[in-house]
């Protein structure tokens, strides 16, 4: 997928922005917004193996890497919802120890919102590396 626009709650640019934001402007501490960090890395298929066989304690049985849309239905007005709901399942207690509970409804209606936006101007998906491996002996 080629990325078109970065969106930043944080120094942001339009709408999307903290900055610009009168939805969570004032409701989140923006020193707590700037300390908030989530490091995430998504390797390639090469990047996986290269990695399993420098370490050479696994060998390689199967690599696959598939294509995941965001919304299988292809249905953009929902299609915001779904990958909503899928993020509020995985990030809600990590966001809500860093910003309180009572913005969660608040900050997924968001995310919601700008989702549904990214799907109507792109064809969204990302990339899923599978691998299986076997200890070697």
């Amino acid at each position: 997928m080629k990325v078109v626009e970065v969106l930043h709650m944080n120094g942001g640019n339009g709408d999307i922005s903290y900055a610009n934001n009168s939805l969570v402007q004032g409701l989140i501490e923006e020193q707590k917004l700037d300390a908030f960090n989530i490091p995430q890395y998504t390797p390639s298929p090469a990047e996986v193996k290269y990695i399993v066989e420098k370490e050479n304690s696994f060998t390689i049985n199967r690599l696959e890497a598939t294509r995941v849309h965001w919304n299988a239905s292809n249905d953009h007005i929902n299609g915001g919802y779904n990958v909503s709901r899928c993020m509020r399942a995985v990030a809600e207690r990590l966001l809500g120890s860093q910003f309180g509970t009572k913005l969660m409804d608040l900050v997924f209606q968001k995310y919601e919102e700008i989702v549904s936006y990214c799907m109507a101007k792109e064809k969204t998906e990302f990339i899923n590396v599978t691998v299986s491996l076997t200890k070697k002996k």
